[in-house]
């Protein structure tokens, strides 16, 4: 299934403003925000958010089969996903789990 039709079918986050991503020591080391170029991800990690509780290595390799055909580009291209680039470091054991704090759009 390719991206496009995968995220027709993940939950809505018109009622989110962003989420942050957050690592063992509290700090936020990201933050993925409702606007064009960042919708499709705001998208991915909210759904895995709310199956998984947060990000770790099962979330992460979900996540990585959702990107669908982006997560090709981003493996040839490190840097030009950092979401799916993110992703990947966890799901390979390279980086650890993140918390998801959601912002609620007022």
């Amino acid at each position: 299934m390719s991206f496009a039709d995968t995220l027709k079918q993940l939950p809505k986050v018109s009622h989110l403003e962003a989420i942050q991503l957050i690592d063992a020591e509290g700090a936020v080391v990201a933050t993925i925000e409702n606007k064009p170029g960042q919708a499709g991800s705001l998208a991915v990690y909210n759904h895995l958010a709310q199956l998984h509780g947060s990000i770790n290595i099962e979330a992460a390799k979900k996540g990585v089969e959702l990107y669908a055909e982006h997560t090709e580009d981003a493996r040839a291209n490190p840097g030009k996903h950092p979401n799916i680039d993110r992703l990947i470091a966890i799901a390979d054991g390279a980086a650890g789990a993140l918390r998801v704090k959601h912002v609620f759009a007022v």
